[in-house]
């Protein structure tokens, strides 16, 4: 998920949660609700958020255990959903449904073996964002008054397009990708313990001292979502390749290699599929009563799991300096 050869190429600190300024995080949410997702049904007993007609909902875990991250650090989350997926990366959604299915055929023989640990370890593996999963998660934020934007296509770009607006300060992601989708600043481990990563642009550009769309034709040649690289390029080689001769055109005449749909892959990262067709309110009024309702009582997840995530959120409501709540 992501051009993860980027990380040896990107400007990327750690920064303590008191060292950012407060802002809107336009956060990558099917990014965000899958870390969580698999996290929670790894290390928690299914019949915590499974119903009682089999739906799991592992989500609503997440989502209450993981938001108030957010609220503490005078962050405000905005989630941006995907929409359709790219044509190109037909070939990567059918490689992952392919590991998928792997996983899913070694966790059966895991349950006939009885080995409960092998048996977490690959639930998580094959966990996906079903439609339960989706219109849940969706309900849920809106009780909480947490600001929804359907994307349509990938939810990074969308993500980064904001930001470049100047609607949010921050992209929330784990994937490298939103560099390449011309990302200002991107905070990586929002879904880990710990301080975050800040990811920055123009200093990334900065250091290799080459363009945007010089960093898109090095991730290129490396392979990306979109793409195959070319064999043998890892970032050192490709960044090398590209600074001496310009760009991927000019590798690909030098050194006589080529990667299919270049040209469809370089305009997606350029020029993607947003939307200017949002707004949203940071003045935040959630009502965790019926927020805790939904998902304890409609849902019926054990409300032991849930009980400091909401306590945390309404903890947040009273923080001094909180004005942005209602």
């Amino acid at each position: 998920m992501g051009n993860a050869d980027l990380r040896s190429l990107a400007h990327i600190e750690t920064v303590p949660f008191a060292d950012l300024d407060p802002g809107v995080v336009a956060v990558d949410a099917h990014n965000w609700l899958y870390r969580y997702l698999t996290t929670t049904v790894r290390w928690t007993n299914d019949a915590v958020y499974t119903t009682a007609e089999g739906d799991e909902v592992a989500n609503l875990v997440g989502i209450v255990q993981g938001l108030p991250k957010f609220f503490e650090h005078d962050l405000n989350p905005v989630m941006v959903f995907d929409g359709g997926p790219s044509e190109l990366k037909a070939d990567e959604i059918a490689d992952r449904r392919e590991q998928r299915e792997k996983y899913e055929s070694r966790l059966e023989d895991a349950r006939e073996a009885g080995d409960a640990i092998e048996v977490a370890r690959l639930e998580s593996a094959t966990q996906r964002l079903t439609p339960v999963i989706q219109e849940t998660s969706r309900e849920l934020l809106r009780l909480l008054d947490v600001p929804v934007v359907e994307a349509p296509a990938e939810g990074e770009a969308q993500c980064a397009h904001i930001a470049k607006r100047g609607d949010a300060s921050y992209v929330g992601t784990e994937d490298y990708d939103a560099l390449l989708f011309g990302a200002p600043v991107t905070l990586r481990q929002l879904t880990s313990k710990g301080a975050p990563e800040r990811m920055e642009l123009q200093a990334t550009l900065d250091d290799l001292d080459i363009t945007l769309e010089q960093l898109i034709d090095v991730a290129i040649l490396c392979g990306t979502d979109f793409n195959e690289g070319v064999h043998g390029y890892g970032p050192k080689t490709a960044l090398k390749a590209v600074r001496e001769h310009g760009d991927i055109w000019g590798v690909f005449e030098a050194e006589d290699v080529y990667v299919e749909n270049a040209d469809l892959v370089r305009g997606l990262f350029r020029n993607p599929n947003v939307t200017d067709e949002y707004e949203f309110d940071t003045d935040l009024n959630p009502d965790v009563d019926a927020a805790r309702e939904y998902v304890t009582e409609e849902w019926g997840v054990d409300a032991d799991e849930v009980a400091r995530g909401f306590e945390r959120i309404e903890e947040a409501l009273t923080q001094t300096g909180l004005d942005r709540w209602t």
